[in-house]
């Protein structure tokens, strides 16, 4: 067990800690893996409750549930697989068509098609057209940012939806919900309801009626539904070494929902979904037999995936963040231990050994780009903090402290090989990684 407070700097952060000050976290096991989620508690120091019998394996951190946050609308659910299917059976009826005209037929089908190119190209470019105007007209503007982006669905129809995943949510998470009483939930209570009254001058903020939910989950997780659901596991709790931390991350999330990033990401892979049934028809038409056309199928939904879909989930992950801190800066948090947390995470999958993959095979950026990212943002939200009448940042830059905390780590662990090697044992400094 270990503390996860601070010092605060506002007022309400010093409130929190006062209720929490016998607060600690017990680091709980899943009875699924063999290892469980690792914890760190980084308060200018490296964990010092770090021990090889009970390590925990850094799952990656998520900033939305294992599936899409907001489910699709109720329509869309019964008519994408019948497109998907309407598209196969098209373009192989197209190909056995071909296959039986006898040899003189198919000569004139071309002789035609030759004659008539203008036409057919002609068609072709106005199904072109067609599908550009209908992306151009439904552009509106990302609040906030101001970024232009597609949304096909009605704002309050979505959160509807919303609403009926939450209830899924609440019961799946129906015995690992902790009370109002418990110590955990005010804590998160407190900080997520210093972040909205501190941008209450936000019209999204103070439209959306939030309600926290806090899982007994080791999982490093959190996120929030369009409708304004708050889910934080106690994982996260775990993983953030103060209450900055966490701030940063929980206006990450109130960023998502303000941002309305689920609809977002919803409409655009509806549109490239209609755009790919005419590929899909193409493929099964083209193919001589249908396994060729399956892993045709299979290639072009990879290429969409990591080509559209996941770049750009990215890039909306990228934009939370940006918001976030920028919401964390007028609540007066130190913006600094933002890119921390990431630092922490990343150390810590290393120390573990995790394979790290590469950022293009993930919906969510790398610790390391995530972590240089904000410390590009973080002197602009110094500046907005300081507009904010925000009391002076004092203390060391955190930053720093982990820096020079994480490199006398590692120095440590590589004066304890022996002479003769050459590589750093990570298992080593595993087992050593809670005396540091």
């Amino acid at each position: 067990q270990r503390c996860i407070l601070s010092g605060l700097n506002t007022e309400v952060y010093k409130n929190a800690h006062h209720r929490s000050g016998g607060l600690c976290l017990q680091a709980s096991q899943t009875s699924w893996e063999k290892s469980t989620s690792f914890q760190l508690s980084f308060a200018g120091q490296l964990p010092h409750c770090f021990s090889a019998g009970n390590s925990q394996i850094v799952r990656p951190f998520h900033t939305s549930p294992s599936f899409q946050a907001a489910p699709f609308p109720l329509l869309w659910i019964i008519i994408k697989p019948a497109q998907k299917l309407f598209a196969i059976i098209l373009g192989r009826s197209i190909r056995k068509w071909w296959k039986a005209l006898p040899p003189h037929k198919r000569e004139l089908v071309k002789e035609t098609a030759r004659e008539n190119k203008w036409k057919i190209l002609l068609g072709v470019s106005g199904l072109g057209v067609l599908f550009v105007t209908f992306y151009f007209t439904h552009l509106e503007e990302t609040p906030i940012t101001g970024r232009p982006r597609l949304l096909l669905f009605g704002k309050e129809h979505f959160r509807e939806l919303a609403q009926m995943e939450c209830e899924m949510w609440m019961e799946k998470f129906e015995s690992k919900m902790l009370p109002e009483t418990d110590t955990r939930y005010q804590v998160v209570e407190r900080v997520f309801g210093h972040l909205c009254e501190s941008n209450k001058d936000i019209p999204q903020v103070s439209a959306l009626k939030w309600v926290i939910h806090v899982v007994d989950e080791p999982e490093i997780n959190a996120f929030v539904l369009p409708n304004g659901a708050v889910f934080v596991f106690t994982g996260l709790l775990d993983a953030a070494s103060d209450i900055d931390q966490l701030s940063f991350i929980l206006g990450h999330e109130i960023a998502h929902a303000v941002l309305e990033h689920a609809a977002e990401k919803a409409s655009l892979v509806h549109f490239l979904d209609f755009l790919s049934l005419i590929f899909l028809t193409v493929i099964w038409a083209i193919c001589p037999r249908d396994s060729l056309a399956v892993v045709g199928q299979w290639i072009q939904s990879k290429l969409q995936e990591f080509v559209f879909d996941r770049p750009y989930s990215r890039t909306l992950e990228a934009e939370a963040d940006r918001v976030g801190l920028q919401f964390a800066a007028k609540a007066c948090v130190d913006v600094r231990a933002s890119s921390v947390f990431w630092q922490q995470l990343e150390l810590a999958a290393a120390v573990l050994g995790q394979q790290k993959f590469p950022e293009w095979l993930s919906t969510h950026p790398s610790y390391e780009n995530r972590a240089d990212h904000l410390d590009k943002l973080i002197p602009e939200a110094l500046k907005t903090r300081e507009s904010c009448n925000c009391p002076s940042l004092s203390a060391p830059d955190p930053r720093l402290i982990f820096k020079l905390t994480k490199q006398d780590f590692l120095e440590s662990a590589e004066d304890q090989q022996p002479p003769n090697s050459t590589t750093r044992d990570l298992s080593k400094a595993k087992r050593d990684f809670h005396h540091t």
